[in-house]
């Protein structure tokens, strides 16, 4: 992503407020306001499967079909704006896994944890330019621990790649949410314990 990405920008608000009540339907919302930085359009990403440009929760939804999972690397202050919630179950519902970015807004990272995504900020705010639109990235999630970094390979379509070390800031609970799905699951599992 290029630029600001306000809750806004992730999960709009407007006539698809009618839908919060039901995720699969509002996560047809999902970062359709947020700016490509290749391309310079707003909802519009290239698959990497078909290779093709869509909409982005289309070709979220296929990545989810296909059993893989996404990233997104973005700017500064990402998340700004209202708490809303939605901004952050959509990625996960339609198979996001890591947040990358050069900052976050407060609540909105406490609310990414919460639905279990992994956000991750850039050490070197510079690195974000090592990103190209069709990389494969890597992360060992074994390696996630309280105050700890993270590398994180980046392998680009034309064989190279650039390894970068990100911070990551959850506590034990929180890595517990990660690893269930969200802080429900994890509830959820150890109610039927």
């Amino acid at each position: 992503m290029k630029g600001k990405c306000t809750t806004d920008h992730i999960s709009m608000a407007g006539p698809w407020l009618r839908f919060r009540g039901h995720l699969d339907n509002i996560s047809n919302n999902m970062l359709i306001g947020a700016i490509n930085y290749v391309n310079d359009k707003a909802n519009t990403i290239k698959n990497m499967f078909t290779g093709e440009y869509d909409e982005v929760p289309k070709v979220a939804r296929d990545y989810k079909a296909r059993g893989a999972y996404w990233v997104v690397v973005g700017e500064e202050n990402y998340g700004e704006g209202s708490s809303r919630e939605h901004a952050a179950m959509e990625p996960r519902f339609l198979g996001g896994k890591i947040i990358l970015v050069k900052s976050f807004a407060r609540i909105h990272e406490t609310n990414l944890k919460k639905q279990g995504m992994l956000p991750l900020t850039f050490i070197n705010p510079a690195d974000y330019d090592v990103f190209r639109e069709d990389d494969m990235i890597a992360i060992d999630i074994e390696q996630l621990s309280p105050g700890k970094n993270l590398e994180m390979t980046i392998t680009h379509a034309d064989g190279t790649s650039d390894t970068i070390t990100v911070k990551q800031s959850m506590n034990e609970q929180q890595i517990g949410w990660f690893k269930a799905g969200s802080a429900l699951n994890l509830i959820a599992k150890n109610s039927a314990s």
